[in-house]
């Protein structure tokens, strides 16, 4: 009964954390912004032929996830048709919108057990994939701040609260304690001599995501990795600055600041996605919020942005992610009745 009680709380903090935090910072959005206000805006204000047109570079996007994910699979001996990797990318952004993270899982174990392929080297080279995308906002983030720095510092020194938060966690002890805890409990897995089953299938799957994840240094097709990875973030980036279009408040940002000012706001709801919530829902909102207003867009303004934007996409995801279980569910029914042709014809 406790082993049940232990589960069933594991499994309250891993999907009801990450709902209060969306619930939480929606609150909070909401708070701040006059909602009739927004709506207005949204009603009066917004041009949708091009939201409509980011949704369209969105398809490319998932696309090129997927053609990138394929090298690092090949190299690992798995041949996934292209089909069922963009749909195994349908279904990651569906799946999180109702369980946050588990997206990445749910395709690292529908891909292995439809190529019939280790799980771990499967979900290693996700792993590196993710990881890969973590350098990409690095980058941007950094390239961001660069070109941006004389409108960020101006905004920083009139709102040096801000400054002073992000010291006083740099300065907290806890999070160096967490990564050093975290480091002498794997040092400690791989050191110690044991015959204990548990560790030794904890070793065992860590070393078979390691070799999925270590793949990425050593595949053939690195330059073509290279270049899908320039393509999906292009897509990105393409899809942000045209959504600056649909509000003549943000098509005046590209005029007064140029396109700096949507690169630091597409660095910042990138960096954003890391915070764990219903795809992306809340976080991505609050940093979108964040960047126009260091350029003077209003809250009421950026509020119906963000939100339309957001909307969009996460009403597309919903509607990817239909289509996506459907085709699983034929692709399954087939497999089953070809598996029952062929017993019939042998027997």
């Amino acid at each position: 009964m406790k082993q049940t009680d232990k589960r069933v709380t594991a499994q309250l903090l891993k999907y009801a954390v990450p709902l209060v935090i969306s619930v939480g910072l929606c609150w909070l959005l909401f708070t701040g912004i006059n909602f009739r206000e927004m709506i207005d805006i949204v009603r009066r204000d917004c041009d949708f032929k091009w939201i409509a047109a980011t949704l369209a570079i969105s398809m490319f996007s998932y696309l090129f996830r997927a053609l990138r994910w394929s090298i690092q699979l090949e190299a690992l001996g798995i041949k996934a048709p292209l089909f069922y990797l963009v749909l195994s990318m349908f279904g990651t952004y569906a799946v999180n919108l109702v369980f946050p993270r588990l997206g990445e899982i749910w395709r690292s174990g529908y891909i292995a057990q439809r190529q019939d392929a280790p799980f771990t080297a499967v979900l290693g080279s996700m792993v590196a994939e993710r990881l890969a995308d973590t350098i990409t906002v690095g980058l941007i983030t950094l390239m961001a701040f660069g070109l941006a720095s004389g409108a960020l510092l101006s905004y920083f020194g009139d709102n040096a609260s801000i400054i002073d938060s992000a010291r006083h966690l740099l300065m907290s002890p806890w999070p160096w304690i967490a990564l050093t805890a975290c480091a002498g409990a794997l040092w400690w897995l791989f050191s110690r001599k044991t015959e204990n089953k548990i560790v030794v299938k904890t070793r065992k799957a860590v070393k078979e995501l390691w070799a999925g994840f270590a793949v990425i240094a050593r595949m053939p097709g690195k330059g073509r990795w290279l270049e899908w990875t320039l393509c999906l973030w292009g897509c990105y980036f393409t899809q942000m600055l045209i959504s600056f279009m649909a509000f003549p408040a943000t098509e005046n940002v590209i005029a007064d600041y140029g396109l700096p000012a949507v690169l630091v706001t597409f660095a910042l709801s990138s960096i954003s996605m890391g915070v764990p919530s219903n795809g992306g829902i809340g976080p991505w909102q609050w940093a979108v919020i964040f960047a126009l207003g260091i350029y003077g867009v209003g809250n009421s303004t950026a509020g119906a942005f963000a939100n339309v934007v957001l909307g969009s996409q996460t009403l597309l995801q919903i509607i990817l992610g239909i289509f996506t279980f459907s085709m699983i569910a034929l692709d399954k029914r087939r497999k089953k009745s070809k598996t029952t042709n062929r017993n019939i014809k042998n027997g």
